[in-house]
């Protein structure tokens, strides 16, 4: 089974556009998994004291991702403003993940990695908010 096999298979339809929703839920479940990952690499790197930066903003951009692939899964009853609310949290923290792993990718290339995944997942949010704007 598959995360859209059981949003085609909820008995409500998505109040967002299926296609963009499910590529949100795939990019932020994505971002989650390459996020901790880099916050682990950075704890394996020779120069550590210089990433503890990175690797909050990694775990915290891993926990948002994670809460806001999660609550756009739910299709029941949405409120549009929490929705909006997540959604923008997600934007703020995979930015702020991607600008510092930016600063470390020419000599890590785990953070490279990391600040692309964020940004695209940075971008599919902003698309997801564009949707639902008043």
């Amino acid at each position: 089974m598959t995360v859209r096999d059981m949003l085609e298979a909820h008995p409500r339809s998505s109040v967002l556009d299926r296609d963009l929703l499910l590529r949100c839920i795939d990019e932020c479940i994505e971002c989650a998994a390459t996020c901790t990952s880099c916050a682990d690499a950075d704890l394996a790197e020779p120069d550590v004291a210089e990433m503890i930066r990175c690797v909050r903003l990694c775990l915290d951009c891993a926990d948002v991702c994670q809460a806001t692939a999660r609550i756009l899964i739910r299709q029941t009853e949405p409120d549009l403003g929490v929705l909006r609310a997540e959604i923008e949290a997600c934007v703020a923290t995979c930015r702020a993940s991607a600008e510092e792993c930016e600063k470390h990718a020419s000599h890590h290339e785990h953070c490279r990695i990391c600040a692309e995944v964020c940004r695209r997942c940075e971008q599919t949010c902003e698309d997801v908010l564009a949707t639902i704007r008043d």
